[in-house]
This record gives C-alpha cells, structure tokens and sequence, in this order.
C-alpha cells in the first residue's frame, strides 16, 4: 500500500521491507538537494525552512545543500508541529541530539531516528520494535539508548497523533463534499 511519508508530501511503499529507507536512498542518489528540492519534498515553503536553519533547529546547509541528516530533521519537525508546540519538539530533539544546529553532540543521527519512528509507529509491538531498532545501537554516552528509548515513544505517540488527525479531518471534508452533514 502507498502511504505518505510522515512529515511530507512524497509517498512510499509500506509493504516493501525498509520501503521509506529505499526512497531516501533514491532521493539522494545524486547527492545533497537544494532547498527548492527539500521545500517541494517537505511541502514546506523555503522560507520556513531557513528560518528553522537561522533559530538554530538544524545546522545550516553547506553549499546550499542539504542532507539525508537535514531532511529527516526537517521532516520529523513538519510532522509534529501540528501536534506538539516548536519549542517541545526542539526539546524532545535537543534531549536525545544535544545543540540542534551543531551534529558533533548527536547521539544519533536523525535519519536514522527517522526511519526508526517509522518502524515502531506501525508496529503492534512497541516494545519489540524499539528493542529491535536499538539492538545494533552503540552509545556514544552513558544513558544515550535509554533517552532513545523515550524519544521513540514520544514520536510514535506524536506521529499516531498527526495520522489520526489528518484521517479526522479527510472525514470532515468528506462530509462537506456530500453537501452537509449525515443523517
């Protein structure tokens, strides 16, 4: 089945094994993208997008480009910013990654953080999926895959949230579309 992105306007298959993963590789086959390339992909306007770089929520591109790393980021703040406040969502990211703007604290990188809130928000298991996900983890520091652990919960909890959102509100445009409310 053909399910959006979480975070994005692009789709990918969810039945194909590590099928988000699969299309971040496609995207970035031929290097970095450009902020028309992540603004498009992220339906996101540049701007936006250069405002979080100059609040220091991610470190800025270099060359104008930016990375799988930027883009998972960008990503995961577009999701939940519908959901939680900005400053809760650079929280959350601050309490697992350090300095937003600065990648040599980070525990993790955010792809991965990325694909990984994907694996365990469609998984029936919880608990299996984040032990499965952080199975192969090295800590950088002391007490780096217990805040992970959290951090997964949280963003699970958060992208089941933006999902049942955005499915209310298709529901609320259905009604409008069947000229007013059902019987």
């Amino acid at each position: 089945m053909r399910r959006e992105l979480p975070g994005s306007v692009l789709m990918y298959e969810d039945e194909v094994p590590h099928g988000a993963a699969m299309l971040m590789d496609a995207l970035f086959a031929g290097g970095d993208l450009m902020l028309a390339q992540v603004a498009h992909m992220s339906g996101l306007e540049p701007y936006m997008i250069q405002n979080w770089v100059t609040r220091g929520f991610l470190p800025p591109p270099e060359s104008k480009r930016y990375t799988r790393r930027q883009l998972c980021r960008i990503l995961l703040i577009n999701l939940l910013r519908g959901i939680l406040p900005l400053e809760s969502i650079t929280g959350l990211l601050s309490y697992v990654n350090g300095h937003l703007d600065d990648i040599s604290d980070d525990t993790v990188d955010d792809s991965r953080l990325y694909l990984w809130m994907l694996e365990v928000l469609d998984a029936g298991d919880e608990e299996a999926a984040i032990a499965a996900c952080l199975r192969e983890y090295q800590e950088p520091v002391p007490g780096a895959g217990a805040r992970l652990e959290e951090v997964l919960r949280i963003l699970r909890r958060a992208a089941m949230a933006a999902r049942l959102q955005k499915e209310a509100l298709n529901m609320i445009g259905e009604l409008k579309t069947e000229g007013g409310t059902r019987k």
